[in-house]
């Protein structure tokens, strides 16, 4: 069993009058925040606020890159040219740089979103496009990858550190892939249900896939989605049954 494990959400998602998620409570239940830059989501005084948000609470700041899809959340497969997408990269790390440095805090690490992290855990060449536009922005910091990926692997031999998630609120195919959104039953919403697959993944490395069958995943940090229903009871939920079981909950990387 582990001792810690790290438990994140994306937030800074909401943008101008409209509103995504509720940050301020979630800062208060996960260890670590995937804040979004702009590409996806996010207006900068609302990243700005939720970067001092999670300055205040010792909250561990990681650049939410994404495609450039703002109409489509991020959520849409693009086939981005390599150089374009490495630049996309560099610049939204700079812009939460930046923006973190104002809040009093700074990015450790790095975590895709939506379809560009779906598209890098196995797409070999936007992949190591990500890799390097991060080992030229920031060779220090850590890339989130989605646990038992090829990315890790590609990350690694690269030179750039990795940390493996696994998601609280999602489910899982039975080669160890996350189900589609577009499928019945990709998002797990009863906050009971999810505490104890997060508590078995804890203890054991075991999930449930939907078929039944069990996948093993090596991960130290758990992710809900900040934009779920009922996010907040879900991430509560969790955090108090692996506290309950003895597993403190801390970021992967110092805030």
């Amino acid at each position: 069993m582990s001792a810690t494990i790290d438990l994140n959400s994306d937030l800074g998602e909401s943008y101008g009058a409209w509103e995504m998620g509720e940050d301020e409570t979630m800062l208060g239940l996960v260890s670590s925040a995937n804040v979004a830059c702009g590409f996806h989501a996010g207006d900068p005084a609302g990243i700005l606020r939720t970067l001092k948000g999670a300055a205040a609470r010792g909250v561990a700041i990681g650049a939410h890159v994404s495609y450039p899809d703002r109409g489509g959340f991020g959520r849409r497969a693009m086939d981005v040219a390599s150089e374009d997408l490495r630049a996309d990269v560099i610049y939204q790390i700079g812009a939460l740089k930046g923006l973190a440095a104002v809040a009093g805090t700074r990015v450790t690490y790095v975590k895709p979103h939506g379809a560009l992290y779906n598209t890098i855990a196995s797409d070999p060449r936007q992949g190591r496009d990500v890799v390097e536009a991060i080992l030229a922005a920031d060779p220090s910091l850590v890339l989130m990858c989605l646990a038992n990926a090829p990315l890790v692997q590609l990350a690694e031999d690269a030179g750039l550190k990795t940390v493996s998630e696994a998601f609280a609120d999602r489910a899982y195919t039975p080669e160890g892939t996350l189900v589609s959104r577009r499928e019945t039953g990709a998002v797990i919403h009863d906050p009971a249900l999810v505490a104890e697959r997060m508590a078995r993944l804890a203890a054991t490395g075991e999930i449930e896939a939907v078929d039944g069958s069990i996948v093993r995943l090596k991960a130290d940090s758990i992710c809900v989605h900040g934009d779920s229903p009922g996010a907040v009871s879900i991430a509560k939920a969790v955090r108090e049954r692996l506290e309950a079981d003895g597993i403190a909950i801390r970021p992967f990387v110092a805030a």
